[in-house]
């Protein structure tokens, strides 16, 4: 590993050079980093859900409720819901007349089972109601993905760095689904440790947590593609990794994904029923970056008049699309392991390859936990009090531009 990728070395001082602390005392530092900075911000969100009272207006199911955080449980949240409750009905039920871009009826098959499965499972045990079951997934998923962000961190460069990457994953855009009844920390959880398991050479279980994330958001495509690169370069060193284990990870890594679709498209009596539900029902359909671009261009001279457009939540989608091209290559100057390159890479083409609700990119783009690593080794590098107020202040304006903006003013 080059320099680069090292934190500052602590300078020594009268007492001696400071000691690293222990593995158990770096997870609670971890944790308290993570879950203050992600306290924080929740608490604004609630704040403002609070003092503008926008959401008793507006219907349950899309950004409304009685109360505050029942909104953290709509949009996607509500489908989530229902496939707890009533599991799934896969169907293509066209919209009688229709001639816009939603001509399918929406369908909860577009919503991958992991995440309700766990939902259901945990209500079973717990006795709690699904939302409450839904908010302990995803919470606890959150800390366990903050975890493993700082692992891969802190191998790159060190303890400090770990650390700055846990807050960056606790205040980056997008971030306010990490604590909602959304999927995206139970699939970081799986896809983080996932990228971590490659990189410490065991394919085992690398493989079977890209099984696992496969069953959790389309989007695992981008794992998949970065472990089975990363195997078939093991393959060409046999006497590092042996040949079985590597390639019995690029034999499972698909299988949830693809299991999925299959049986999707099964029910469905059509093999790309579920890329026909996701177009009809939601517009939602890889056009090569024909909508990303045009979103560019339009909000580049002030124009809100494409498809989907959300003013305030696009904009600051297009800041995130532009601070992820400015990353990727620093990833790449870095020398970062192949996983997480690739995997990056594989995300954002995934992403802004695809037409949709624009404003989602910067959740969709919160997988990308990779490109916390170059800004987390610039932080590492910076005082402690500067550190601390960088990401307190971003802490607390998470909870407008990484939630209230997400699911109020925009479509989450």
């Amino acid at each position: 590993m080059t320099s680069t990728l090292t934190a500052a070395p602590v300078p020594a001082t009268t007492a001696g050079p400071r000691e690293e602390p222990s593995r158990t005392a770096r997870r609670w530092h971890v944790l308290a980093v993570y879950g203050s900075l992600k306290l924080a911000g929740f608490a604004v969100f609630l704040y403002l859900l609070h003092h503008t009272g926008d959401f008793r207006d507006k219907n349950p199911r899309f950004g409304g409720g009685a109360r505050p955080w029942d909104v953290l449980a709509t949009w996607d949240g509500w489908w989530y819901q229902q496939v707890a409750a009533h599991g799934y009905h896969p169907a293509l039920v066209p919209v009688p007349g229709a001639t816009g871009p939603i001509t399918l009826e929406g369908n909860s098959a577009a919503f991958f089972p992991l995440y309700p499965a766990a939902m259901r499972l945990t209500s079973e045990v717990t006795g709690l109601g699904l939302y409450g079951s839904g908010m302990l997934v995803s919470v606890l998923a959150s800390f366990v993905a903050a975890l493993g962000v700082y692992a891969v961190t802190a191998r790159l460069g060190g303890h400090r760095a770990g650390l700055c990457a846990a807050g960056l994953w606790a205040v980056w855009p997008g971030s306010g689904t990490e604590w909602s009844g959304y999927s995206e920390s139970l699939y970081v959880a799986l896809a983080v440790w996932a990228c971590h398991a490659v990189m410490t050479r065991r394919w085992l279980t690398a493989g079977l947590l890209t099984f696992t994330a496969g069953l959790a958001r389309p989007t695992a495509t981008a794992l998949i593609g970065a472990l089975v690169l990363s195997a078939l370069l093991a393959l060409r060193k046999p006497r590092a990794d042996g040949v079985a284990r590597p390639l019995t990870a690029i034999v499972i890594a698909p299988l949830g994904l693809f299991g999925y679709l299959a049986w999707v498209g099964h029910r469905m009596g059509d093999p790309a029923g579920y890329f026909k539900l996701q177009d009809g029902a939601w517009a939602h359909t890889f056009d090569w970056g024909r909508h990303t671009f045009e979103v560019f261009t339009s909000v580049a001279v002030g124009d809100f008049d494409y498809l989907f457009a959300c003013p305030i939540e696009d904009v600051i989608g297009v800041c995130v699309v532009v601070l992820a091209l400015a990353l990727i290559p620093a990833l790449v100057r870095l020398r970062l392991p192949l996983v997480l390159v690739v995997y990056t890479v594989l995300t954002v083409v995934t992403v802004l390859g695809t037409q949709q609700i624009f404003g989602n990119v910067s959740r969709y783009l919160l997988p990308a936990f990779p490109l916390f690593v170059p800004p987390a080794l610039a932080l590492a590098r910076a005082r402690p009090a500067d550190r601390a107020a960088l990401l307190g202040f971003a802490a607390l304006a998470s909870g407008s531009y990484a939630g209230y903006v997400l699911f109020e003013l925009g479509v989450p």
